[in-house]
C-alpha cells in the first residue's frame, strides 16, 4: 500500500521550491521565453538549494533525497517554467542518476560531485539525425587506440548542449549497429574535436538550450568510459525510465498552472453580467481538467514509490509519462479556450503554456513509444 501523505522534509521542500520559483523565475519567464535566454544565474541558485543533485547521496555532493520528494520539486519548477525545469530533469535524472548507477569512484569525485553540488551543468546526448527513437541506428563511432577513444560523429536534440560543462554520450564501439555495440562516455566540453553546434529555435521550453554537437577525431581517455563497452543501451534504457517519471512530473507542473490560471481568470472575467466561471462549459472543462490533474500525480506518485523501493518500473514510469504529457497538452488548450482572445498573446503567459506542453509528449521517448512499452510490458504477463 502506498502511502501518499508527505513528511515535514516534503512539505518544507515543497515551500522551500514554491518560494524560490515565485521570486526568482516567475518575474522573468516571460521574457526568457521571447529571447530564449538560458535562466543561468537561476540554475546557479538551484544548485545551491540542493536542486540539481537531489538523489544523490551526500557523500556524493547530492541532497540524498529520494525519487518521491524530487518529483515533487520537479512539478513546483514546472509550474512556473517547464523549460528550466527541463534542464534541471536532465541534470538530476539522466546525468548524475547515470553517474552515480554506473560510475567508479574516480568517476563520482571527478564528475558527479561537482554535478550534484551545482557547480556544474551536464548534458546526455543520445539521438542523432538519422536515429531518434531507434537508438540503435546510430552511427557515431568510438574507435578505441590505445588507452585513448577517438570520436566522430554528430548527435543532436541536445538539452543543455551549449551550457554544460559535460555531456554523457552514447557512442558505437563496434561497427554493427546493435544493441551491444554501444558504449557510454563521459565526454569534457573543452575537449578538442568537440564542436558545438546552433542552438535550435523551438516552438517552446525556449529558455533551454537545444544544439547538435559534432566530434571530429576527438579524442578521450578510457578512463571515461562509463561502465563497460557494450553496456551503453543498458545503461541509456535505464536512465530514460527513470527519466521519464521527472518528464511526467513536469506535464503535472504545467497541467496545475493551466488549472490554477483557468481558475483565477475565469473567477474575474465576466460576461452576460456574472463571471464565466459560473457558466456550465466552464466548470465542466476545470472539473475535468482537475480530474485529470489528480489521475497523473497519482500515476506519478507510483512509479517514483517503485523506484525508491528498487522495484521494476519501465511500465509505471511510461504510463506516468502517456497520460500527464497528454493532460498537460489537453489541459494548456483548455487554458487558451478559457482566456479566449487574452490567451492568445504572450502578455498574459498562457499561449506559452500551450507551446511548452507539447515537448512532454515527445522527448525521452514519444507518446507512441510510451504505448509500445506499455504494451510490452502488459503481454509479458500473459
Amino acid at each position: 500500500m502506498i502511502d501518499y501523505s508527505l513528511s515535514s522534509k516534503q512539505q518544507m521542500l515543497i515551500k522551500m521550491t514554491r518560494e524560490f520559483a515565485k521570486k526568482e523565475l516567475a518575474p522573468g519567464v516571460i521574457d526568457r521565453d521571447r529571447r530564449s535566454k538560458f535562466p543561468k544565474k537561476q540554475i546557479n541558485k538551484m544548485g545551491e538549494l540542493g536542486l540539481m543533485g537531489m538523489m544523490v547521496p551526500k557523500k556524493w555532493g547530492g541532497s540524498g533525497l529520494n525519487t518521491a520528494s524530487y518529483v515533487l520539486a520537479i512539478e513546483e519548477i514546472a509550474a512556473v517554467e517547464l523549460a528550466t525545469s527541463t534542464i534541471m530533469s536532465v541534470n538530476n535524472s539522466l546525468v548524475c542518476q547515470v553517474l552515480l548507477d554506473w560510475g567508479n569512484n574516480e568517476q563520482k569525485n571527478k564528475f558527479l560531485k561537482p554535478l550534484a553540488k551545482g557547480e556544474k551543468l551536464g548534458a546526455y546526448s543520445l539521438s542523432e539525425p538519422q536515429s531518434g527513437s531507434d537508438a540503435r541506428n546510430m552511427k557515431t563511432f568510438a574507435k578505441k587506440n590505445g588507452d585513448k577513444y577517438i570520436i566522430n560523429g554528430t548527435k543532436n536534440w541536445v538539452t543543455s548542449g551549449k551550457n554544460s560543462d559535460l555531456v554523457i554520450c552514447f557512442c558505437l564501439t563496434k561497427k554493427e549497429g546493435k544493441r551491444k555495440n554501444i558504449s557510454c562516455f563521459i565526454i569534457e566540453k573543452n575537449t578538442p574535436g568537440l564542436n558545438i553546434g546552433k542552438k535550435e529555435d523551438k516552438l517552446g521550453i525556449r529558455a533551454s538550450d537545444t544544439c547538435e554537437l559534432y566530434f571530429d577525431n576527438c579524442i578521450i581517455s578510457e578512463r571515461n568510459l562509463l561502465g563497460s563497452e557494450g553496456q551503453g543501451f543498458e545503461i541509456a534504457m535505464n536512465a530514460l525510465s527513470g527519466g521519464r517519471i521527472g518528464i511526467a512530473a513536469q506535464a503535472v507542473g504545467l497541467a496545475r498552472s493551466a488549472l490554477e490560471k483557468s481558475l483565477s481568470y475565469s473567477s474575474e472575467r465576466k460576461q452576460f453580467n456574472r463571471p464565466i466561471n459560473t457558466f456550465g462549459a466552464i466548470r465542466k472543462k476545470i472539473a475535468n481538467m482537475a480530474t485529470h490533474l489528480e489521475a497523473a500525480r497519482l500515476l506519478v506518485a507510483k512509479a517514483a514509490y517503485l523506484k525508491d523501493k528498487g522495484k521494476k518500473h519501465n511500465k509505471e514510469s511510461s504510463m506516468a509519462k502517456l497520460f500527464a504529457s497528454k493532460i498537460a497538452m489537453d489541459a494548456a488548450i483548455e487554458c487558451v479556450q478559457i482566456h479566449g482572445s487574452y490567451g492568445y498573446i504572450q502578455e498574459y503567459g498562457v499561449e506559452r503554456l500551450m507551446r511548452d506542453a507539447k515537448i512532454t509528449e515527445i522527448y525521452e521517448g514519444t507518446s507512441e513509444i510510451q504505448e509500445l512499452v506499455i504494451s510490452r510490458e502488459i503481454t509479458k504477463c500473459h
